[in-house]
């Protein structure tokens, strides 16, 4: 984006989002970056009908080894510790720049996102640090308490929350997961690369798998990844226009 581009999503809050994931294996037949790339291309989908700022994509969450080791497999971890003051420093930097509008979008281990995982935690937490952080720079300690806040809560109920400056969700909500196959490299997750991107989806390799995790990925195709691409978007339009 050019400087006068930035500075009219800025003045008309389009939002800004960042597709959060991880680098991890998702047995032979699909590639490591599943998690990040499904988000990066339902967010290209979705910069076709409306405006939005796609940041570059973060990749290097925390992965764990939970599924296979990382040698000569892929996986990368960077744990939430160490997520949490980078998140905290990009989240501040973004407001400085002015938006007002940032969305984090995450598709690893989101499955009880309520509770959350390393990954969305430590993004969670990082938005909620550079908020507080970012108004006492700009309003000084006791802002809150001040006179000119004593209708904090009554613009909440306007919809002027400055908590809403920063959010981070998972890519399938609890309800498209209970329409959709919620999976790590089975029928679902590789359905839906082949909608996306098939070429991050290689058949060819699928006997060479051994983990119990692929054996629905048999059944994968493209058709049933349009379902879940279509479900994803209908949900991703809602929550960005907001």
């Amino acid at each position: 984006m050019l400087p006068h581009q930035i500075r009219t999503a800025i003045s008309e809050n389009w939002p800004v989002v960042l597709p959060l994931g991880v680098l991890e294996y998702h047995g032979e037949h699909m590639a490591v970056g599943m998690d990040t790339l499904a988000v990066v291309k339902m967010l290209e989908l979705l910069e076709v009908e409306m405006n939005l700022v796609i940041l570059p994509p973060f990749y290097y969450g925390a992965a764990s080894y939970a599924v296979e080791p990382p040698e000569g497999n892929g996986s990368v971890q960077v744990d939430g510790g160490t997520l949490t003051p980078f998140a905290d420093a990009l989240f501040f930097s973004l407001l400085r720049v002015g938006f007002r509008n940032i969305h984090a979008i995450v598709h690893h281990q989101t499955e009880n996102f309520a509770a959350g995982m390393p990954t969305d935690l430590a993004f969670k937490s990082a938005g909620r640090q550079a908020i507080f952080r970012f108004i006492e720079r700009e309003s000084g300690e006791g802002w809150w308490g001040n006179e000119k806040t004593a209708n904090y809560y009554a613009e909440h109920v306007a919809g002027n929350n400055p908590f809403n400056w920063v959010s981070v969700h998972p890519l399938m909500s609890p309800d498209i997961m209970a329409q959709y196959p919620f999976d790590h490299a089975g029928q679902g997750e590789t359905s839906l690369m082949m909608a996306l991107s098939p070429v991050a989806v290689d058949m060819t390799r699928f006997a060479e798998n051994t983990g119990w995790y692929t054996a629905s990925a048999k059944d994968a195709s493209a058709e049933l990844g349009g379902k879940g691409r279509d479900l994803i978007l209908e949900r991703l339009r809602i929550l960005l226009r907001g």
